[in-house]
């Protein structure tokens, strides 16, 4: 299937099933992983907004950058043998009801009965300049507080099924930071006999069920054309995707029983060496540097399954089913819980067993897109089971999903050192991950890259070990519950709250600031506490660094004193950046000029060869008006007097920025300007009294824009 008949057929399912989707979503976002989860049960394709454009849209790592998404579609099929089914009054040999990977049915197939999200404390009120100024305001919407929580957040999910078993899941995300990318995932399934919207109940023994996930991965979408497109479409929906799995064969369980995924090769790479990682070549969207697009390895592990309803020790035979399967395979799509011929042969799939050799093994070193007839790559599955259920048994599973790989520094380091071998001729040495060296530049990117398998074993270990600690790992201090940032004339001010020095073991703040933009790297430019450059605490900090015309984007964390960190000793623990980063900018604020003669256009002349040197990647197009009237109407007109652009000024400041677009949101061309400045009110001197603007007072400024 080509990729344009692919997005059309993907458009006309969800046109024609829209009236069914009525799910609720939620984000877990306190940690490095954000992700988001329906009401349903488990999380379709394009499942969030329904746009073609979410192709990949969730599992995001590290979330602090854009386009870091790695999940396509999950789904969630639960089949039986021999079912009666009360719905239709007919006995099924095979009954199956299915939430995703494509297809939800709301109305007599899965039936959301709670979704709730609970917080150990609410997320915290971040102000920039008296807006709301956090991700959090829409992206961590805690139902209720329960301060004995022992996980950061818990979403609660509670869903009945027309096959007469009700889903019970809770979701665990963790802010500790060596537990904040990956989150745990407890499901209870419970024969209630349970059918309908209205409750109505069947008694009978469900036979041979089979519990099934499927997990399209495809890390990450920041590489395809849903990010900067430097890879080929198909990427997008993870036809390069490798899938392995450990733990199915002797020793069974060793080191541990999970799925994974990692982006392979693809046969349409045509720069030096292979796309392992997929470093960034160019696009007309982004300049070429070499950064490692796709670093990530991404999976689940399962911490616990049942036995049998009334054996509730771990079955290290289960999953029984871990085989790979075609992302388009025809039962994707068009499910239907009363089509005999269909559910036979998605109960087929549910207990295939494992495959003789994994997909990553059949792949090997060849093109992970040129491996099976499809144009949709390949999907990780498992099935556990089956297990006979009397009304009101049930079967407890536990798992957890991760992602984990190079840090985004790294991948930025080691890509830029892989495109000077590439296109530069640098010939090494590279030190490798062992600490030997080579002088080839795509092996030494490969090391590095698959280093992210050892990173995401490691995550498996820290949720196993979390799990059957009862959740008892150390917890950083919480936040400061309020932080507000104010822009000034000659500084910006930050002030919090102390509702985190009750914290046991507490020992201080840090504040760290980005400039431009949010979703790039951040300094430590303060932090108090003992043992700290100001060992007093305190509540406040002005920013005097600052200069006029940038952005700055702010976060503060707590910290302890390290005394708890299992994994660390020593290293301090430290509340989640994502708690009170801003997302509005913060800028110098001049008070208005003494008169009209003071008022400045700069840079006069913008040339656009100078735009890194002007405002930065924060306003590469940005011209400022500076020492102008606090209270004031700019009209923007061409040389021939077309007028372009009105902007109100009534912040009472000395500055106003125009991005240099017109009222119709066209970018300007080359040419001399005209600013026209009209007082809107009197102003007096706040000092002396005087009156230095009169409403309706004039001037002008020329400037030229070279482009």
């Amino acid at each position: 299937m080509n990729h344009k008949r692919y997005i059309f057929v993907i458009s006309l399912f969800l046109i024609l099933c829209g009236t069914i989707f009525g799910d609720e979503v939620k984000w877990l976002a306190i940690g490095s992983l954000h992700d988001w989860f329906s009401s349903a049960g488990c999380e379709r394709e394009v499942g969030r907004r329904h746009l073609i454009s979410d192709q990949q849209d969730g599992l995001r790592w590290d979330a602090q950058f854009p386009y870091q998404d790695c999940k396509a579609a999950k789904g969630l099929w639960i089949g039986c043998r021999n079912y009666y089914d009360p719905l239709v009054d007919k006995t099924f040999g095979y009954k199956v009801v299915h939430i995703g990977p494509r297809v939800l049915n709301e109305e007599n197939e899965i039936l959301p009965v709670e979704f709730k999200l609970y917080g150990r404390f609410d997320h915290p009120t971040v102000i920039v300049d008296g807006i709301p100024a956090c991700n959090t305001t829409y992206m961590d919407m805690v139902d209720e507080v329960i301060d004995t929580l022992k996980a950061d957040r818990m979403l609660y999910n509670v869903v009945n099924t027309s096959i007469g078993i009700t889903i019970t899941r809770k979701i665990y995300a963790f802010s500790n930071q060596y537990h904040d990318n990956y989150f745990i995932y407890d499901y209870v399934f419970k024969n209630t006999g349970i059918y309908d919207k209205e409750g109505h109940r069947h008694e009978q023994t469900l036979q041979d069920v089979v519990i099934f996930f499927q997990y399209r991965y495809s890390p990450c979408r920041e590489t395809g054309p849903y990010g900067y497109y430097w890879m080929p479409q198909n990427t997008s929906w993870g036809r390069n995707t490798v899938n392995d799995v450990v733990g199915h064969r002797e020793p069974i369980g060793e080191p541990f029983r999970a799925i994974f995924a990692w982006k392979g090769k693809h046969s349409a790479w045509n720069a030096p060496g292979d796309c392992i990682g997929e470093p960034n070549i160019g696009s007309e969207y982004v300049a070429a540097d070499g950064r490692l697009g796709a670093p990530q390895f991404c999976g689940v592990v399962v911490i616990h399954a049942d036995k049998s309803p009334h054996d509730t020790t771990d079955d290290i035979y289960q999953p029984m089913t871990t085989w790979y399967i075609d992302s388009d395979h025809p039962r994707n799509s068009g499910n239907d819980q009363f089509n005999e011929e269909y559910m036979a042969e998605e109960y087929e799939l549910m207990t295939r067993g494992h495959a003789p050799k994994t997909h990553a093994e059949e792949v090997g070193d060849g093109n992970a897109d040129e491996f099976g007839a499809t144009a949709g790559g390949y999907s990780s599955t498992q099935g556990f089971g089956p297990y006979t259920l009397e009304p009101g048994d049930s079967i407890h599973i536990v798992l957890a999903e991760a992602v984990a790989g190079l840090s985004r520094k790294s991948a930025v380091e080691i890509g830029r050192l892989w495109y000077k071998w590439a296109y530069e001729g640098y010939t090494g040495p590279f030190e490798l991950p062992d600490g030997s060296t080579t002088n080839d530049g795509n092996e030494y990117k490969n090391a590095w890259v698959f280093t992210g398998k050892d990173s995401l074993f490691e995550t498996f270990r820290r949720a196993i070990a979390n799990y059957k600690s009862g959740f008892n790992i150390p917890q950083p201090p919480p936040p400061p519950d309020l932080f507000v940032v104010e822009s000034g004339g000659d500084r910006i001010r930050l002030t919090w709250s102390d509702n985190a020095e009750a914290w046991p073991n507490f020992r201080g703040y840090r504040i760290y600031r980005a400039i431009h933009r949010p979703d790039t790297f951040y300094q430590l430019i303060f932090e108090c506490g003992e043992g700290t450059a100001h060992p007093e605490i305190v509540h406040e900090f002005d920013d005097m660094t600052a200069l006029r015309g940038f952005n700055y984007y702010y976060y503060i964390t707590s910290f302890d004193d390290g005394s708890t960190n299992d994994i660390a000793p020593g290293v301090p623990l430290e509340s989640s950046k994502f708690y009170t980063m801003t997302n509005e900018p913060a800028f110098l604020r001049r008070p208005p000029g003494l008169s009209l003669e003071d008022i400045r256009v700069v840079p006069n002349p913008y040339n656009i060869r100078a735009r890194e040197l002007q405002y930065g990647a924060g306003g590469p197009d940005r011209i400022m008006f500076l020492n102008i009237p606090p209270f004031c109407i700019i009209r923007i007109y061409t040389e021939r007097g077309d007028l372009i652009k009105t902007i109100v000024h009534d912040d009472g400041s000395g500055d106003e920025a125009w991005e240099s677009v017109t009222s119709s949101r066209q970018l300007v061309v080359s040419g001399l300007y005209i600013a026209h400045f009209e007082v809107t009110r009197d102003y007096y001197d706040p000092e002396t009294g005087e009156l230095l603007y009169r409403k309706g007072d004039q001037t002008i400024r020329k400037f030229i824009i070279i482009r």
